[in-house]
């Protein structure tokens, strides 16, 4: 997955522009260290103004390096110490198809990825990045795998009729949202006072507001709040809606993102994604990581870059 909303401190990748991503939880990179480091050594330069010969040199030498950030559930180490999450098992997929065997991880934490990139620390992104125009402007991003829709956590029978900002602000909820999380900015936008929003480390801390009573709704993406009632008796979520932002619906997406040089590899990548698009296998491969056919997207790198 961001003030934070205005640095790369974390995730979601959901995050107004500028939008850092979404919240970075770390754990597992540590015990993957040894990886890490490996993949700290530098890759040669593309070839710039020939659309770049990094996807040859992945062929030759079978194996791509991934950078990603630790984020459950687009990039990170599981218990066992095997690299997983919905754009590693992406990469896996499409860069078999594109003559790569083997992915490698580069942890780095999420405000690294973009400078890591550039400065070759790894060769692509893979950390379920949302676009936006100005990480447009640093990297090159292939078309969406994914969209992300908001949600709320509330009481059981949602007992004040909470469906998006507007209701929050009209019924004077008691309104709580994580740290550095694009919800901030939302509440703001559709009226609701920054000073009076809680704020919680997360959707965990968040869910356990709502249950003990402390608030009326916590805000987060359709996915995260819908993973985190799934045991919960007390709580359950809503619909999920697109927030406002200048007085539109706004819908995010994430993506892999390259080196700005790297056209060639870009545009292969893009050609398998469609491919998976077309055929449904795309949600067969994002579904176990709790994605749905509502994170199911036809939105386009350029729509959201904003050209």
């Amino acid at each position: 997955m961001a003030p934070p909303l205005a640095a790369e401190t974390g995730h979601t990748a959901h995050r107004r522009v500028p939008r850092p991503s979404r919240r970075s939880l770390l754990a597992g990179v540590a015990a993957f260290g040894a990886l890490g480091a490996a993949g700290c050594s530098r890759v040669p330069t593309a070839a710039a103004g020939s659309g770049g010969d990094l996807l040859d040199r992945l062929r030759a030498q079978g194996v791509v390096r991934l950078g990603i950030a630790g984020e459950i559930p687009f990039g990170y180490i599981d218990k066992d110490g095997r690299l997983t999450g919905e754009a590693p098992e992406l990469a896996r997929v499409i860069f078999r198809r594109l003559g790569v065997a083997e992915v490698q991880p580069v942890p780095t934490e999420f405000g690294s990825l973009i400078p890591g990139l550039n400065s070759q620390q790894f060769d692509v992104v893979a950390a379920g990045m949302y676009i936006n125009p100005e990480r447009c402007a640093q990297v090159l991003f292939a078309d969406p795998d994914y969209q992300m829709l908001d949600s709320f956590v509330v009481r059981k029978g949602n007992p004040l009729g909470l469906h998006d900002y507007r209701d929050v602000v009209r019924k004077k909820a008691r309104f709580a949202t994580g740290t550095g999380y694009a919800e901030i900015q939302y509440a703001v936008e559709a009226g609701y006072k920054e000073s009076d929003i809680l704020i919680v480390p997360d959707q965990v801390a968040g869910l356990n507001a709502v249950e003990a009573g402390r608030v009326d709704v916590f805000a987060g993406t359709a996915l995260t709040t819908r993973e985190v009632v799934k045991k919960s008796s007390k709580a359950e979520v809503t619909k999920s809606f697109a927030p406002l932002v200048d007085g539109k619906p706004h819908i995010d997406g994430g993506a892999f993102a390259f080196r700005p040089t790297e056209t060639r590899l870009r545009d292969a990548f893009n050609a398998e994604l469609r491919k998976l698009k077309r055929s449904g296998e795309l949600l067969r491969i994002l579904k176990p990581f709790g994605f749905t056919k509502d994170e199911m997207t036809d939105l386009t790198a350029k729509e959201l870059c904003g050209g």
